[in-house]
């Protein structure tokens, strides 16, 4: 009897244990993942890939309106959306080094989001400002307002291999004859293409000079208004040569100011501008101490917070949110304030993400800080900052001039093939398994803490 009941029990098993097998096999988090390779494969000939086991999380045609902005910015922005129980464990840096393209690499997992980039293309303080900005938001928001931030201040140009079929095999009549149509056109469609790109560029530096010269004409503004308080008259009792001598030079940067700004037609003409009032502050700060009696100041570069405090008189700690810890040259109110634990009176600008300090309003502010802190030392006191971390990028001087110190040197430039040779630091960590933005390891570098 209990051999006939285990013998009509053994199709009841195998039933029992066919379903678990179709289950399981049905179960997203058990199939077996993409490999990194065919990711790799597929972002070398497109900006945007969906996992088939992720396209709830982001339509083909969401991907592919996606994919279009990224290709018409020319920026070596990648996207990958993956299913959440992909394998995290050397994520970033297995994906780097199979794709071989310099670059900004962001992920979304599931529910997760994080990102890793070469720091020739956007700095590691810079990655994780625009991953924290974006948390908590559904996919299709979440990787558009990436894209759309990320490509206003990412460095590097796209890939040539984007735009191509990437088919193997050989090549039809059909194919020639088209080939050839295309190079018969080559000549004006390589043409329009570059009309087309100065064009964009040309608006872009447009719109950057709009904004920033409300910001300069208020610096110009303020130092007038320091001349008038000033009330200095050269035929005043007790006044000397020295006197005049500054009091003329300061009336003329402030000439030149004005001058110069009506003739700016780029971002980095504003360099001459700044640099002509931190000429004239100076040697207002010289008059005043010959008026005054008192010894002559050195030459300082103007306070760090604000350039409209005028010289500096001393360096002070300060570290941004997030950064590194440095010295700065600041005001004698500003030195008071910091030593007391309050904050420093700090220059805010508009920016389409509303008021922000100067150093993280955006890449043309770099030539503004390149005239007031000049001789090399600006890239150690925007090190960490939004601004310091695009100054940065080998594409900057293209874009907005050289001459701010060690700013933009060396490196490949985003989208350029560099294969496995890259800094392992800048793709370490993310998502939880060390480095990642929930604590853990370093990930290589403290600026990559933090994440999932």
């Amino acid at each position: 009897m209990k051999a006939v009941l285990r013998t009509r029990s053994l199709p009841a098993l195998l039933l029992a244990a066919l379903t678990l097998v179709i289950v399981t096999a049905l179960t997203p988090g058990a199939m077996a993942a993409t490999g990194i390779s065919t990711i790799a494969e597929a972002l070398r000939k497109s900006p945007v890939y969906v996992d088939p086991a992720a396209s709830a999380q982001l339509p083909a045609a969401d991907a592919d309106t996606l994919a279009k902005r990224i290709k018409d910015a020319n920026k070596p922005l990648f996207i990958a959306v993956l299913p959440a129980g992909y394998p995290t464990k050397n994520l970033f840096s297995g994906l780097r080094t199979a794709t071989g393209v310099t670059g900004l690499y962001a992920v979304r997992l599931g529910d997760r989001f994080d990102a890793r980039a070469d720091s020739s293309v956007l700095s590691r303080t810079a990655v994780r400002n625009l991953v924290t900005s974006v948390q908590g938001e559904s996919a299709k928001t979440q990787l558009t307002d990436f894209t759309d931030r990320a490509l206003a201040h990412m460095g590097g140009h796209a890939p040539s291999t984007w735009g191509s079929s990437g088919a193997g095999g050989g090549v039809s009549g059909t194919a020639l004859i088209a080939a050839g149509a295309v190079l018969a056109a080559g000549g004006a469609g390589a043409y329009v293409l570059v009309r087309r790109s100065r064009r964009r560029r040309a608006e872009e530096h447009r719109a950057a000079l709009d904004r920033l010269r409300v910001v300069v004409d208020e610096d110009i503004t303020a130092f007038g208004e320091e001349l008038d308080r000033l009330d200095f008259h050269p035929a005043e009792a007790g006044a000397d040569d020295a006197m005049r001598a500054d009091y003329e030079r300061a009336l003329d940067a402030y000439e030149k100011a004005k001058q110069y700004m009506a003739d700016a037609r780029r971002p980095e003409d504003v360099r001459s501008v700044t640099q002509a009032l931190e000429d004239g502050r100076f040697s207002l700060a010289q008059l005043v101490a010959r008026r005054e009696g008192s010894p002559l100041p050195e030459r300082r570069p103007p306070c760090f917070f604000d350039p409209r405090h005028g010289p500096s008189v001393t360096d002070a700690g300060w570290a941004p949110p997030g950064g590194a810890p440095r010295e700065v040259p600041v005001c004698a109110a500003d030195a008071t304030r910091l030593a007391d634990g309050r904050d420093p009176v700090i220059r805010e600008v508009d920016t389409d993400y509303g008021r922000r300090p100067y150093w993280d309003a955006g890449p043309a502010y770099g030539p503004w800080a390149g005239g007031y802190f000049g001789g090399g030392i600006l890239p150690g006191l925007l090190v960490g900052t939004l601004l310091g971390g695009m100054m940065a990028t080998p594409s900057y001087a293209a874009d907005y001039g050289t001459g701010y110190g060690d700013f933009g040197s060396g490196g490949y430039e985003g989208g350029d093939v560099s294969g496995a040779d890259f800094d392992a630091g800048d793709f370490g960590g993310g998502f939880g398994d060390g480095g990642g933005f929930d604590g853990g390891g370093d990930g290589g570098g403290g600026d990559f803490g933090g994440g999932f």
